[in-house]
């Protein structure tokens, strides 16, 4: 396999990555990424074939999507 040159850092998140490198940004399984696909869930992805691939801005826009901040205690 090819291995490609790093992208300039503002380019870095219009990189396509693949399974195994998504679930590791999403903090996921394969399993789960396979299963969030089949129900119509999940990041946005690609595929080319049967090979699928993410890109790295689609999956921090969706891991950001679902941060949630909780709300402060109130005190008294």
């Amino acid at each position: 396999m090819t291995t490609l040159p790093p992208l300039p850092p503002e380019m870095e998140q219009l990189r396509a990555v693949g399974e195994r490198e998504a679930v590791a940004i999403l903090g996921v399984s394969i399993q789960t990424a396979r299963n969030w696909r089949h129900l119509g869930r999940g990041p946005r992805y690609c595929k080319y074939g049967r090979a699928v691939r993410y890109l790295v801005a689609d999956l921090l826009a969706w891991r950001e999507q679902h941060r949630i901040t909780p709300r402060e205690e109130s005190e008294g």
